[in-house]
Parts: structure tokens; sequence; C-alpha cells
């Protein structure tokens, strides 16, 4: 019976994130939900990704978080639309929370959607939003093991990006290990290397978020 019922929990969502899916397609936004465990990273990263690319396209933001606004002001401050989810205990967001947040956003006016997830490496993963894009957010000093520890998130991931690379020379990760692990469990998903606080990789992860904004708009054109 309880696998009966997560099976129904689960099918409910997905049914809300093929609309949001088909909202978000229809006006021409590209999603992408950004995953991590707490302190990876997730904020910073959107914040670095808004001031690189504020004058090549519109952006918008959704901060998930159990609680408190924290995030959301960060953003905020860079003058780009932002509504903030709070789950009250929830560990990560559901399509029909992102679906009444999509209800509170101009929509019209936003290229580039970032879904900032609850902090968790778990059950994120479960759970479609509606999103054109997964990334996975891991940083240094969480250690190179959490790819054995938690493999679904990375094996959904269509990018899995390294953060605060500055701070390898103080660690034991392992990237060349790291690397062939995530190779083992998921061949498609781009790796990126990244800091926030030198900006070392954000423009070629930049530059990749763009290019597949554009492979989606092809994408579309065809179907049409």
């Amino acid at each position: 019976m309880e696998i009966k019922v997560l099976k129904d929990i689960l099918s409910a969502n997905d049914q809300i994130a093929q609309k949001n899916r088909a909202l978000l397609e229809n006006k021409q936004v590209f999603t992408i939900n950004i995953m991590s465990s707490p302190g990876a990273g997730k904020t910073s990263l959107i914040l670095e990704t808004i001031r690189k690319l504020k004058n090549k396209v519109s952006m918008g933001v959704i901060e998930g978080d159990i609680s408190s606004t924290i995030d959301a002001e960060k953003v905020k401050r860079e003058k780009v639309p932002v509504l903030q989810i709070n789950t009250g205990g929830e560990c990560h967001l559901e399509a029909v929370m992102v679906n009444r947040a999509l209800d509170n956003l101009p929509l019209d006016d936003i290229g580039l959607l970032f879904i900032e997830n609850v902090g968790n490496l778990v059950c994120p993963g479960e759970f479609k939003l509606g999103e054109d894009r997964k990334v996975l957010i891991l940083s240094v000093p969480e250690g190179d093991d959490k790819i054995y520890k938690y493999p679904l998130l990375f094996h959904l991931a269509d990018a899995v990006v390294i953060n605060k690379i500055d701070l390898l020379p103080y660690t034991k990760f392992d990237l060349e290990g790291f690397s062939l692990a995530l190779k083992g469990i998921n061949q498609k998903a781009r790796l990126f290397q990244v800091s926030c606080t030198t900006h070392e990789g954000i423009e070629d992860w930049t530059d990749w978020v763009l290019s597949s904004m554009q492979r989606r708009k092809r994408t579309s054109r065809k179907k049409s």
C-alpha cells in the first residue's frame, strides 16, 4: 500500500509538471532547476549568472526554502523578478508549488527562469517541476564521495557544477576521480568547475546556459 501511495503522489506531481512545462514553453521561458545540499552555493551561482547575463537575457528566480526570505532578498537586489516558496518543512519543491509561483511571475518578460530547490541531495530528484534542465551543485568542502552516497541526483543531472574550487588546495577532493565516477553513472552530464568567489569557470557555465537556451529554441521551431 505504501508503494502505491508513493506512485500516486509522483504521478500527480508529474501531471502538474507537464502543465508547467507546457506553460513555460508557450511563454518561451527556459527553466533550470538548481539542486544541491545546503550551503553548496545555489544562490551564489544564480547571482553570478544574473550579473554575467543581465545584458543578454531577461531572468527570473523562484527561491525554495523551508523558511525565510534571505536568498530571495539577495536576488531582489539584482533587480530581477523573484518569488519565494517556503515549504514549511518539506525537503523539496513540488510541481504544484511551482505552478502557483508561475501565476505570480511576469513570464512574458522572462527568458530564463532559475528554480532554486530546497537544499537536499535526496528528495528533489523524485519530483519533476517542469524544468528544461536539472543542474546539481557539489561544493569542494562536501567531499568527492557524495556521488557514491547520493547517486540519483548525479544520474539525473544535465550538468554538475563543482563549486568553491578555490578551496581545492585545502582539501582532499579528487577531481579526476570524481569526473570518472560521474561518467560511469551519467554519460550526458556536463561538468563545470567554478568559484563564485574568484569567478573562475563562470563564463564556461554561462556559455552553456546560453547555448542550451538556443538549442531549445531550435527544437521548438522544428516542432512548430
